[in-house]
C-alpha cells in the first residue's frame, strides 16, 4: 500500500510474494534461458530463492552492502565481496543477476561492471528486481513496479532488523 504523499510503499507477505511470481512470468515470456541466479545479498535472496525454485536452476550468492546509517535507511559506502558462493565452481554461461530492487542503480551498476570485467566465463548477463525507482539509473531487464515518487519500501520482514533474541525470549516467554 503506498502513502497517499507517496513517500512509503507498504508491502504485505502475499504483496511480496505476488510480486516474485509476476517478476518468474515476465522473465518466463521473454523465452531467455539462462544457467544460473546470481542473488545480491541481503535483499536479492529471497526473490533468487523464489526464482531457483521456479526455474529449478542453482542459486549463487554475492554479498552487497551500503545501507547501513540510521536503521539502514541512509545509502553510504558500497562494499561488494570479492567472492561468488555457487554451488558450481565458479560462476559461468547465461547469468541472471537478481536484487530486490533498483534504486539509485549505483549497486547494480557497479555489480554489473564487475561481473562483466572480471568473471570472463558469463557469456550473458541480465537483470531482475521487483521494484524500479523513478530516481533509478539503472534499468533491470526484467522489473515488476516502477515506482516514480521513489517511495522508501517497507518490505515485510524488516521487522527483524531491530529483532534481537532477547526480545524473541520475551515474545515466546521461553
Amino acid at each position: 500500500m503506498l502513502t497517499e504523499d507517496g513517500k512509503h510503499l507498504y508491502v504485505s507477505y502475499d504483496e511480496y510474494h505476488n510480486l516474485c511470481e509476476k517478476l518468474a512470468i515476465r522473465i518466463h515470456q521473454s523465452g531467455w534461458e539462462f544457467d544460473t541466479i546470481l542473488c545480491l545479498a541481503r535483499g536479492g535472496m529471497r526473490p533468487g530463492d523464489i526464482l531457483s525454485r521456479i526455474f529449478d536452476k542453482p542459486l549463487a550468492i554475492m554479498s552487497t552492502s551500503s545501507y547501513r546509517a540510521e536503521a539502514g535507511t541512509v545509502q553510504g559506502h558500497l562494499d561488494i565481496a570479492h567472492y561468488i558462493t555457487t554451488p558450481r565452481g565458479e560462476i559461468a554461461g547465461r547469468v541472471l543477476l537478481v536484487d530486490d530492487l533498483a534504486d539509485s542503480g549505483h549497486t547494480l551498476n557497479r555489480v554489473v561492471e564487475m561481473l562483466r570485467t572480471k568473471y570472463t566465463k558469463v557469456t550473458e548477463l541480465r537483470t531482475a528486481v521487483l521494484w524500479t525507482k523513478g530516481l533509478s539509473k539503472f534499468t533491470a531487464d526484467y522489473s515488476v513496479e516502477f515506482l516514480p515518487t521513489n517511495p522508501w519500501i517497507h518490505q515485510p520482514f524488516e521487522s527483524y532488523d531491530n529483532m534481537r533474541p532477547e526480545k524473541l525470549l520475551e515474545k515466546w516467554k521461553v
